[in-house]
């Protein structure tokens, strides 16, 4: 908890909105962090590229010059269970769904991805690793109680989300008041200014972001009817190699107690550890 605390107070909500366009210069490379303190490779050693979007605290974000985050913290524990040597790459949203999906530039992506029928079409994921969920976040004199209260208002999300696919059902794909933007950071900072009247985004973001933002007085309404249950995978190109050697690593890390350590570090709760286990 207070790793979590200290980290996101000094990164803000600035450094979030600006995370995509950020640069770390660690090993030499743009955007780039190295798998933790794992040893140089050789020549003949496989370095498995990530991609990440780090604009989603607390999940990926930028700190300074480095990317930090629960999944930055679960994929160094994976990938050290696995005994695979990896890099990890701030490309941003859109980028990463089109590298990884050509698995040209990158082997997978990480970045709070949810596992939906539709991306399964196009890609293969990893055992899931987080349950979440979808969360509306308006102000406190609003009088939006439930997702169908959305219906004739101006609502923001981030593009290309299960955040943007729910509210395009309820909404309509093309109704002008939703209004789509590259990163949650963007469209809370929307919400801030009067421009929309919610934001729709994971519940980890929105809890995030109220804690940090007191002062903005908003409210967080949970909805189960229309947002269930969303588990996360980590992102891979279809067919991939990788899939048969993560999925074993996770669920050790899961079943070991390791998974519990990092999401209390960073959630200050225990998770539900059977459900992740469960989901199908």
């Amino acid at each position: 908890m207070g790793k979590r605390l200290s980290v996101l107070l000094a990164a803000g909500i600035l450094v979030m909105t600006m995370a995509a366009c950020g640069a770390n210069k660690e090993n030499g490379s743009s955007n780039t962090a190295s798998g933790g303190d794992q040893p140089s490779s050789t020549a003949s050693e496989k370095v498995y590229k990530f991609a990440t979007d780090a604009a989603y605290a607390p999940m990926e974000f930028m700190d300074k010059d480095k990317i930090s985050g629960f999944d930055v913290d679960f994929l160094k524990a994976v990938m050290e269970e696995a005994g695979l040597k990896y890099s990890i790459t701030n490309t941003g949203w859109d980028a990463m769904l089109t590298e990884v999906q050509s698995g040209k530039s990158y082997d997978a992506g990480i970045s709070s991805v949810s596992i939906t029928p539709e991306r399964e079409e196009s890609y293969d994921y990893s055992i899931p690793y987080f349950e979440s969920t979808n969360m509306i976040m308006v102000k406190e004199d609003s009088t939006v109680a439930s997702a169908a209260d959305l219906k004739d208002k101006k609502v923001a999300v981030q593009g290309s989300t299960t955040a943007d696919t729910l509210m395009s059902g309820i909404m309509g794909n093309d109704n002008t008041d939703l209004k789509r933007f590259d990163s949650n950071a963007v469209a809370m900072l929307e919400l801030d200014s009067g421009g929309v009247d919610a934001v729709v985004a994971d519940i980890a973001i929105v809890r995030e972001y109220m804690k940090n933002n007191p002062e903005r007085k908003l409210k967080a309404i949970m909805d189960t009817a229309s947002f269930g249950s969303e588990f996360y995978g980590i992102l891979l190109p279809a067919g991939s190699e990788l899939k048969a050697k993560l999925d074993p690593a996770i669920k050790t890390v899961l079943e070991n107690g390791k998974y519990t350590e990092i999401y209390k570090e960073w959630f200050g709760e225990e998770p539900n550890v059977d459900n992740v286990l469960n989901a199908k």
